[in-house]
């Protein structure tokens, strides 16, 4: 039997990225979807990513990276790989991801990396089970009823506000605290 594949690949050019990024991990755990975390930098460790993208089709489907500052790393494993690359902009201490987010949006014609915003590592993971949901059925479940939930949680924040009014809503949120 042959065995399956990761589905998810989560790169960040740094360790420092990874508490930023375990939020895309976090995502993908909830809804029981594989993936292999690790570091490949892509100014320290050029041959590391070169052989990472050029070998990523044959263990995942898609790829999630973040990266600040220069923010190459997206780019770069999106012009050596077909799988879709989804690009976390890393906040930054210089321009607070400002930098980050200019540096994967600005990808030129015909090498499309995916972006969300600054910090949004949940994001990236919930587009990648997007995706993989057009493949695969029960990840397409999985984020209805993500979604499902998300949409209770709302509604049932918005009665208890229209309920006790908004000075005692916000009282009562900051004694959870």
């Amino acid at each position: 039997m042959a065995q399956e594949k990761t589905r998810v690949a989560i790169v960040m050019g740094s360790d420092s990225d990874l508490p930023t990024m375990k939020e895309a991990a976090e995502v993908l755990d909830a809804m029981g979807i594989s993936y292999f975390l690790t570091v490949v930098s892509a100014h320290r460790t050029p041959e590391r990513l070169y052989a990472f993208a050029r070998g990523a089709h044959e263990q995942f489907e898609v790829v999630i990276a973040g990266a600040g500052g220069a923010a190459h790393l997206p780019g770069m494993i999106a012009a050596l790989t077909e799988l879709p690359v989804i690009g976390v902009p890393i906040r930054t201490s210089t321009l607070n991801g400002v930098d980050s987010l200019h540096s994967i949006v600005q990808m030129p014609p015909g090498i499309p990396v995916a972006a969300v915003a600054i910090g949004n590592a949940k994001n990236a993971g919930l587009l990648a089970a997007q995706i993989l949901g057009l493949k695969y059925p029960e990840v397409a479940q999985k984020v209805n009823a993500f979604r499902a939930r998300q949409t209770a949680e709302v509604l049932e924040k918005a009665k208890k506000l229209e309920g006790m009014g908004w000075a005692k809503y916000l009282e009562t949120k900051s004694s959870e605290k």
